[in-house]
């Protein structure tokens, strides 16, 4: 991943990639963080300036912790 990309976008695409190896469906993890499925859509576009507080539980919600989700060394 392109270490010049924003820590938003990053999350976004980590995120992304979590959810999908999991199986699960946007509504999936929106329901399972508590949050809207339109939400959890334009936080994996990077368009989103996602609270810390959502951070973590979308983190918790994909069974990693934030800092992975952070992470430019994942494939």
């Amino acid at each position: 991943m392109n270490s010049k990309q924003s820590a938003r976008k990053r999350f976004g695409v980590n995120l992304r990639r979590n959810r999908e190896a999991l199986g699960l469906s946007q509504e999936d993890l929106a329901e399972a963080a508590g949050l809207h499925r339109t939400y959890i859509g334009s936080v994996e576009r990077g368009e989103r300036n996602v609270s810390i507080d959502n951070m973590e539980r979308l983190a918790a919600a994909v069974g990693k912790k934030i800092q992975e989700l952070l992470d430019d060394s994942q494939p």
